[in-house]
């Protein structure tokens, strides 16, 4: 579980091909200090798996379903990556509750910049807009963000200088793909509330 405040700006260091996956060879002095094989780290809001540690690098195999679900597939070497370790229980939660499980991705549309802070308009994909309610929670490339305004087909979010130095949302542009994960608390709830539909319509 993780809280969507990144703690690293990193850099992929190898991309290897391996047919149906990929293995991602990744820098961050950081999120590696205290690691060890096997556990997760974040990369883009992706929960990927450490299976080897180098000096301030690991090693993570990526399957074809997370390539296909998110745009890691993208990631080139020389790509900035958002890094996160795991929430530690009994600490603060900064962000919302995150999984690193990605629900779709949606393509960064316009920005625009304000003195003090910038709007970013982000397609959406149409399984995903129930989800998304104004002042609500939503992951953007591994950044628990807060949305501003919610359509059918897009939302908008407010960064703050922070945001934009230390995260890539402040490196892409128009065009450029971003991983989207939804507030888990809001799909459980669906669930439920449909179980609960169906149950009632058998008696």
């Amino acid at each position: 579980m993780f809280t969507g405040i990144v703690e690293e700006l990193g850099e992929v260091t190898a991309v290897e091909n391996l047919g149906d996956a990929s293995r991602f060879r990744l820098r961050g002095p950081v999120v590696t200090e205290g690691a060890k094989h096997g556990d997760s780290i974040a990369v883009n809001g992706v929960c990927l798996t450490v299976v080897e540690l180098a000096e301030g690098e690991f090693t993570a195999d990526v399957m074809a379903e997370t390539l296909k679900r998110s745009s890691l597939g993208a990631l080139v070497p020389g790509s900035r990556v958002n890094l996160e370790r795991p929430m530690a229980l009994g600490g603060r939660l900064g962000g919302h509750l995150v999984q690193g499980h990605v629900d779709g991705t949606g393509t960064i549309v316009e920005r625009t910049p304000s003195e003090h802070w910038e709007i970013v308009k982000v397609s959406l994909p149409a399984g995903l807009t129930r989800y998304i309610v104004e002042k609500g929670s939503i992951t953007v490339d591994g950044v628990s963000l807060t949305v501003v305004d919610a359509a059918a087909d897009h939302f908008t979010i407010s960064l703050i200088p922070t945001t934009l130095a230390l995260t890539t949302l402040g490196l892409k542009g128009p065009g450029d793909p971003v991983n989207l994960e939804v507030d888990i608390i809001a799909k459980h709830v669906e669930r439920l509330l449909g179980a609960r539909s169906a149950e009632e319509s058998e008696r």
